[in-house]
């Protein structure tokens, strides 16, 4: 007996019975259908269904009695353990077997059939319990409203790969897995649901398992594995970028430490023996020098370097030009070789200084055969990068005098006169244009630029003291102008004889033996001035070229280092040469 009440059958239900406190285990409810005939009561006689036994033999047979179609809903005997059967309806009607059978059209042509006898080769299981009636399709189901096949056959609708199984019989029902002896904790129990793999597609999948009976079971297998396998790539994960993030912040926060606080690189001693030449610009300052000499292996690191100029009080005092250093030096000794004469190979042109000499200094500090540099100088002057307004005169001696700058420059063993010469050669012209030398000659009555310099290298050959060179210079115009009755147009200069003998003496002979001399570069015999300059002048000398002074002086003696009298007329200039005599007697 149950809530339902006893069967109809002679026996009392079973407990192996499928229904016997199994609330359906397809678990699939009965649907109610509504009649297709509007009101009319229909009776069917269906024939009886036979069940085939699974186990023992047994045949159950039922009389079932005619469906029973009305306008409110319709009614179902119950058979057995209160299983239902359902007659599926369709909207377009059904066809029944036409063998004497009957056929209702109150609408339309509608037909049904009878359903014929079903038989199931698998009936039943082995307790003789009679299987639950097939229910009826679901109306959303677009092939549940096709007819069954002929002989009674039903469609497979276990038969797609993507369908679930079809239910088992509880005889045949596998036990339920055990639970994993592995204690792995959840979220409840304090794991993180990030750690133990859950998620929202975690959860929507739990909830279609559940709907689905034993699917969400079978699912559920093996999970933990997984689960757990999810665990440890999600941890290595976390290790891995938490452990890179921090190494990163590590490096280079100790980067930024030792760039803004940290000791610079640097060598200990003083440097191996492999020497080096380093040539310093000029306008080079600290992080600038430290740059060549890190380049050249001599410091570390430039910053070490700073760090050692500013720390020796004479750091400031390191001059440009070339340096003989050694490599691998610690910075505090390269700082300290640098202020020593020791290691500077720098040549520096004097002001005043003739080509002829610069040419054996700069053979010398190349150690190569003497009168190379001036062999240079005579076969490729054109290609060292003259101004064009120089060589403007056939007798000039020496076209590069004038245009070898007085200043440092680096030479060093290795290097090329030419390239020298060139360096000397470009300083100059730099300086010419920055002075003006080319916009003022027409201002001081000079035919070119040349000329110009040609009166500074005057200047700075005759002026004894810097303080004079303005007078001196103007003592040269003074000279040059056509209307001049003390000198008539000559310079009078020793300096330009001297040049022209290759000499530097004061006592040049008598003026009639100078007036006997036949070179375009005696001014005691050629009105004007030489064809070129006699020497490379100085800044000094050239602005004093460009703004001599005020006056109305043709002649001036020196008298001694630092004083030079000044005259107008040729009787003052004979008192002031008595003075220069007594002068040099005084002095002997």
């Amino acid at each position: 007996m149950t809530e339902y009440g006893r069967g109809p059958g002679s026996e009392p239900w079973h407990p192996e019975d499928p229904l016997y406190g199994d609330g359906g285990w397809g678990g699939q409810e009965p649907h109610a259908a509504q009649s297709a005939y509007g009101g009319q009561p229909q009776h069917y006689p269906q024939p009886q269904q036979q069940y085939g036994d699974w186990g023992d033999g047994q045949q159950g047979g039922y009389d079932q009695g005619g469906q029973q179609y009305a306008d409110q809903g319709q009614q179902y005997p119950q058979q057995n353990a209160a299983q239902q059967q359902y007659q599926q309806h369709a909207a377009q009607g059904q066809q029944h077997d036409p063998q004497g059978h009957q056929q209702h059209n109150p609408q339309g042509q509608q037909q049904y059939a009878d359903q014929t006898q079903q038989q199931y080769g698998n009936g039943g299981w082995d307790t003789g319990a009679h299987p639950q009636v097939p229910y009826a399709g679901d109306p959303a189901d677009p092939y549940g409203g096709q007819p069954a096949a002929y002989g009674g056959e039903q469609p497979d609708f276990y038969g797609t790969p993507d369908a679930y199984p079809p239910p088992e019989p509880p005889g045949r029902r596998r036990a339920e897995p055990e639970p994993e002896t592995d204690w792995d904790p959840g979220p409840d129990e304090g794991e993180h649901a990030f750690f133990a793999g859950g998620g929202d597609d975690d959860e929507d999948l739990d909830d279609d398992s559940k709907g689905r009976g034993g699917r969400g079971d079978r699912r559920g297998r093996g999970g933990g594995k997984a689960k757990k396998r999810r665990n440890g790539c999600a941890c290595l994960v976390v290790v891995l970028v938490f452990g890179g993030g921090l190494g990163g912040v590590g490096y280079y926060g100790w980067q930024f430490y030792q760039n803004r606080f940290g000791a610079a690189p640097d060598y200990a001693g003083d440097g191996t023996g492999e020497q080096v030449t380093v040539v310093i610009p000029k306008g080079a300052f600290g992080s600038v020098i430290g740059q060549k000499l890190e380049e050249a292996g001599v410091v570390k690191s430039a910053g070490a370097f700073v760090s050692a100029q500013a720390t020796n009080p004479d750091g400031d005092k390191i001059q440009p030009g070339a340096y003989t250093l050694k490599k691998e030096m610690s910075a505090k000794s390269a700082v300290e070789l640098m202020l020593s004469p020791k290691s500077k190979n720098n040549l520096t042109v004097y002001e005043g200084q003739r080509n002829a000499r610069v040419y054996t200094a700069i053979d010398t500090r190349l150690g190569v055969k003497k009168g190379t540099t001036k062999d240079v100088a005579e076969k490729e002057w054109s290609t060292l990068g003259l101004p064009d307004w120089a060589n403007t005169d056939k007798d000039i001696k020496d076209p590069l005098e004038g245009f070898l700058y007085p200043s440092t420059y680096p030479v060093s063993k290795g290097m090329k006169p030419k390239d020298v010469l060139k360096e000397m050669v470009n300083l100059a012209k730099d300086k010419y244009a920055e002075l003006g030398i080319q916009a003022k000659a027409k201002d001081l009555n000079l035919k070119n630029p040349l000329q110009v310099l040609t009166v500074a290298s005057l200047v700075q050959s005759e002026g004894n003291s810097k303080n004079d060179f303005e007078k001196v210079a103007r003592v040269v115009y003074n000279r040059l102008k056509p209307d001049n009755t003390e000198t008539y147009g000559l310079l009078d200069f020793d300096s330009t004889v001297n040049y022209l003998r290759g000499e530097s003496k004061l006592a040049t002979g008598s003026v009639n033996d100078l007036r006997k001399i036949n070179d375009p570069y005696n001014t005691y015999k050629i009105k004007g001035l030489p064809p070129g300059p006699i020497s490379n002048p100085g800044d000094v000398a050239i602005n004093a070229a460009l703004n001599p002074a005020k006056g109305n002086w043709y002649y001036f003696v020196s008298i001694s280092a630092d004083k030079t009298l000044f005259a107008e007329t040729n009787e003052e200039q004979n008192r002031n040469r008595e003075k220069y005599l007594e002068e040099q007697k005084n002095g002997q």
